[in-house]
């Protein structure tokens, strides 16, 4: 009788061991996508510190790169999970302080809602709550809500758009944007509240310019002339320019944002357009393509990124949408290839539309998809 083959058995210890190294070497490499993906196959569920531990510092290296304050807080998790996990890890520890360090200059909290409780006992975040409770007869209810700012919008922003390219193809795509809170908190506030009013839905990129940038958000008129701030800001549009005053509090078609020049124009930056006052943006937008604009540093109000992308199903970089966009047929090209440039009309041929625009939970999801 032949003898009976088996197959050697695998010792998953080894796999996972091995699996690590690979991911440590990416990592170093500068693949931190590449690491993600061999954790991922080597512990689908993220149950062991080793793991965990270069999770987190995989996905610390791409917020540097997107400016994500979501994929900023999924490291900490990450990491804050992996010295649970192992305290004794001193590598895991030196990281996670490292990154908390780190995003404390960045003005990102470790936490969108800070934790009513560290290790069983109330934190002071949620000594002001159980206090609320016990005194909301009194009215300290309204207190606490107030100090906490609950209602206020938060998160990052998913826009879905659509376009033809100069072959006539049609494409769907995805951007996240990531909004500036500590550079740019007006900016950033007036864009959340105008994409949680459902006012950028249908409208579309009315000034396109190849190696430059991508223009929309008037959605008053669709054509660059209109659109406003999402709240009041203590500044008015008037016959004579933009001033700061009152008088137009409750006029929401005069609110204009006033200038934060805080942020650099990187590729991948959203910003907001504006007339010739500095304090004149509204709810126009524009989207920084791969060539960057470090010649608006200082003159127009930067106040996010687009970290991340997908076209027709297809995951990318949030710049790749971007300079898919900016390269479609102008309507009247000073060149051969047909794209629009400064100095002519700047429209498309067929539009770019914003077919929807929403926010989405900056506190991301896990790092292993299921």
């Amino acid at each position: 009788m032949p003898e009976s083959s088996s197959k050697p058995k695998v010792d998953v210890k080894t796999v996972r061991a091995e699996a690590w190294e690979k991911a440590e070497k990416a990592l170093k490499k500068g693949q931190p996508n590449k690491a993600l993906d061999l954790l991922r196959e080597a512990d689908p569920n993220g149950e062991h510190a080793n793991t965990l531990r270069i999770a987190g510092s995989s996905v610390w290296e791409l917020a540097k790169k997107s400016k994500s304050r979501a994929e900023y807080r999924q490291a900490a998790g990450l990491l804050r999970d992996a010295v649970k996990a192992n305290s004794r890890d001193k590598t895991s520890g030196s990281a996670y302080n490292s990154l908390l360090n780190e995003m404390q200059d960045l003005g990102i909290s470790e936490y969108r809602i800070p934790p009513l409780f560290s290790s069983g006992t109330p934190t002071p975040f949620g000594l002001m709550a159980i206090l609320g409770v016990l005194v909301i007869g009194l009215g300290g209810l309204k207190v606490f809500t107030d100090n906490v700012n609950d209602n206020d919008l938060t998160g990052d922003v998913l826009m879905e758009v659509s376009w033809t390219d100069r072959d006539g193809v049609e494409h769907a795509g995805k951007i996240w944007i990531s909004l500036d809170d500590s550079n740019a908190p007006m900016h950033a506030e007036s864009f959340r509240i105008n994409v949680n009013e459902g006012r950028y839905d249908g409208v579309i990129f009315h000034r396109i310019v190849d190696n430059f940038m991508i223009q929309g958000g008037d959605f008053e008129n669709n054509d660059g002339t209109g659109g406003h701030a999402g709240k009041f800001f203590g500044y008015c549009k008037t016959d004579v320019g933009v001033e700061q005053t009152d008088t137009c509090s409750d006029d929401e078609t005069k609110w204009v944002v006033p200038a934060e020049f805080g942020e650099t124009h990187d590729a991948g930056v959203i910003a907001a357009a504006r007339s010739a006052d500095d304090n004149s943006a509204g709810s126009q937008f524009y989207l920084v393509d791969s060539t960057g604009a470090k010649t608006l540093d200082g003159k127009y109000s930067a106040f996010g990124m687009a970290y991340k992308g997908e076209i027709d199903g297809v995951e990318t970089s949030g710049i790749d949408v971007i300079d898919a966009i900016s390269q479609v047929e102008c309507q009247t090209p000073d060149s051969n290839d047909g794209v629009c440039q400064d100095n002519t009309s700047s429209k498309s041929v067929h539009p770019v539309t914003i077919d929807s625009a929403i926010l989405i939970d900056e506190s991301g999801s896990s790092w292993w998809p299921f």
